[in-house]
């Protein structure tokens, strides 16, 4: 451990811009090989340790009550698909999951399929892409990666022997996998250089690698590849999406040498995706309306779209899946999440689950022929539960409700707040706090955000967040714009020319929660991951005084100069989230709101960052100039930074790790709300 705050040193560096040239002194630690990149990693970790070794015994205390309050010994509630009953289980002192299965419900446990914990030994980093079961149910298809690149070697193997075939596929994507028929064949997604999946490939079961065929290849790099089977095991789609448009191919998956058929030609500004569902396939578009609608078209000529699911605006459809007797569909509404069954004639009919604000998602469902509907639901206040609905009865059984030792839920309450952002518009905060903690505006907050690519944050449950509420802590989820909770309008003004608005609409939430007396106005701290993370740092960089905390996680920092070279992974992608700053508008109006770009010497909340060396969504670079740059611009704030060194975008993967990773967190928002 290191007391010596980690100076970065400067090199001169200029980039060219369309407003002039800009300075980054600090350019150099994207270079990963040079040997003074890993030096100021290692010394920002040695000072990162020292940061937090007062509070050592704290943070033990804290991992210790997360991990009393998570059953170690646990057994998910088993699932069937076609003969078997499959399930995953966990056991104390083992990081990872094993997943089995077993002729019943209640032998789901007997036959280990694959235990994780043995794939990830002599692993600092072990995660799994693909656990994908073949027609026949002998042979397992699944895919890890061992240092968080999500580079993943796709292994075959047989469940009955339990030892893995000779088949071995190196770096393959998370696209998906989809088997053939008669299991001989099974397809797989790679990636190009700047880690976009971008090719399907197809495999015969027994032969090398360098025999495998090229069926599928995407030229244009603002759009992704992934592939799966529908639903009804009939036939292999092909997916290729960018931001604004996607077009989808098929074929039989009794006939997986045939050449893929387009199923409709893309168009600019037209997303769709499919099911099967009987003699049609089924389409979920926005052509008809920007918060989608649902159609159908015939086996033969898959151009022709009939009406099937009006649109309704502000209704964000977001997944429909077809099953023999009937679909569920999935929406958005007002920002709450809703399960629908449909009946083949297009009556809906939504399941009642909950009057707070809640999580409802559909779960593993893998037969096609089933009389009801396996779904999860949670929310702040209650732990993630696993039900069945049964459609003909109109009912809904939990099947399992994650239990959660030492604590009396009962003390807890969660409830949704609005907030006015600076032009009038309504933004929802989902809020949770004990019942003893009274709001007078004394309670230190923890908001958390994310607010981009239309992702919708429902409520969640979690175990260590009670450490947080007992401590008389208020816990507080924003939906900005940016997101998708209030139908895709309110994705389209938090992005690109309308980004500043997911910040403002954050800012003005921050500003309501104190107004209204929910946080005390000098102990408020925010929270995000990946592009959450650059809602921290646009949000401390535009309004510091707001805060008194912030812990900024693999933070997308460095807006400008990441999207202004293609060369990085994924920046083409992005450009239609984002726009393109070689040129104006964008260069002006990224330049905003960018916190690197906008980091200067004045007082920022304390600070706790961090990183993954191996991360190929927000490489390590990012979070690290910006660290460096605070240091120099404002040597009096609190800045920590870990770096990951064996891990990526997701932090560390085993389950203990994770815990104690969250109990340092927790530390440093309560320190920094104790000065």
């Amino acid at each position: 451990m290191s007391d010596a705050i980690p100076l970065a040193p400067q090199r001169n560096h200029q980039w060219a811009r369309p407003g002039g040239s800009v300075s980054d002194p600090y350019s150099w630690l994207i270079n990963k090989d040079d040997p003074e990149t890993i030096k100021y990693l290692e010394a920002e970790n040695a000072y990162a340790n020292h940061w937090f070794s007062p509070h050592a015994e704290q943070i033990e205390d804290l991992f210790q009550e997360i991990k009393s309050r998570i059953k170690e010994d646990d057994v998910a509630p088993p699932v069937q698909k076609g003969n078997w009953w499959y399930t995953t289980k966990t056991q104390t002192g083992q990081s990872y999951a094993i997943h089995t299965r077993g002729k019943t419900s209640e032998t789901a446990t007997d036959i280990i399929v694959l235990d994780e914990n043995i794939e990830a030994e002599h692993h600092e980093y072990f995660a799994i892409s693909t656990f994908d079961i073949s027609t026949n149910e002998q042979f397992l298809a699944w895919s890890s990666d061992t240092d968080g690149s999500e580079l993943y070697d796709l292994r075959i193997r047989d469940i009955s022997s339990g030892k893995n075939l000779d088949d071995v596929v190196h770096q393959t994507s998370w696209g998906g996998t989809a088997w053939s028929l008669d299991d001989q064949w099974i397809f797989y997604v790679r990636p190009d250089d700047a880690m976009r999946p971008w090719q399907v490939w197809r495999h015969r079961i027994g032969t090398p690698e360098s025999q495998d065929i090229k069926v599928f290849e995407e030229t244009d790099e603002r759009f992704f590849v992934g592939i799966d089977r529908t639903r009804s095991d009939e036939w292999i789609v092909i997916e290729s999406s960018s931001r604004t448009s996607s077009e989808a191919w098929i074929i039989p998956a009794s006939e997986p040498t045939m050449e893929p058929r387009c199923f409709t030609a893309r168009q600019d500004n037209i997303e769709y995706s499919i099911d099967h569902w009987g003699d049609r396939f089924v389409v979920l578009s926005n052509k008809v309306g920007i918060d989608f609608a649902v159609m159908t078209t015939a086996e033969d000529d898959t151009t022709k779209w009939m009406d099937f699911i009006p649109h309704v605006a502000g209704d964000r459809i977001v997944q429909f899946d077809c099953f023999a007797d009937h679909a569920v569909m999935q929406r958005w509404s007002k920002g709450q999440q809703i399960i629908s069954v449909v009946s083949p004639s297009g009556d809906t009919l939504p399941i009642s689950i909950s009057n707070e604000p809640h999580e409802a998602d559909l779960d593993s469902n893998p037969n096609f022929s089933t009389d009801g509907v396996r779904f999860t639901f949670q929310s702040l206040t209650t732990p993630a539960s696993v039900a069945w609905y049964a459609i003909e009865q109109k009912s809904i059984s939990i099947l399992k409700q994650t239990e959660v030792p030492n604590a009396d839920l009962t003390q807890y309450t969660s409830t949704r707040v609005w907030a006015t952002a600076d032009d009038g518009v309504l933004v929802p905060i989902d809020i949770a706090h004990h019942r003893s903690t009274p709001l007078d505006g004394t309670a230190p907050t923890l908001m958390y955000g994310y607010g981009s690519y239309e992702v919708s944050l429902p409520p969640w449950f979690s175990a260590a967040r009670l450490s947080l509420l007992d401590r008389g802590w208020v816990w507080a989820l924003v939906h900005p714009r940016g997101g998708g909770e209030m139908g895709r309008r309110w994705y389209d003004n938090g992005k690109l020319l309308n980004k500043r608005n997911t910040f403002t609409d954050t800012i003005s939430c921050a500003r309501h929660l104190v107004d209204a007396k929910i946080s005390a106005d000098n102990k408020l701290v925010i929270r995000g991951g990946s592009a959450g993370g650059l809602l921290v740092g646009a949000c401390i960089t535009i309004a510091p005084n707001v805060f008194a905390g912030a812990i900024a996680e693999v933070p997308f920092v460095d807006v400008v100069n990441t999207m202004s070279d293609p060369s990085l992974p994924l920046t083409v992608t992005e450009w239609e989230e984002w726009g393109d700053p070689r040129s104006e508008p964008f260069a002006s109006y990224i330049a905003s709101y960018s916190p690197y770009d906008n980091t200067i010497a004045t007082a920022y909340p304390s600070l706790y960052v961090t990183a993954g060396l191996n991360d190929p969504r927000v490489s390590y670079h990012e979070p690290a100039k910006w660290v460096a740059k605070l240091r120099s611009v404002s040597p009096d704030t609190t800045v920590v930074f870990r770096c990951e060194m064996g891990a990526g975008h997701g932090g560390p993967s085993g389950r203990y790790e994770r815990w104690r990773d969250e109990a340092r967190a927790l530390v440093f928002a309560i320190t920094s709300v104790s000065k």
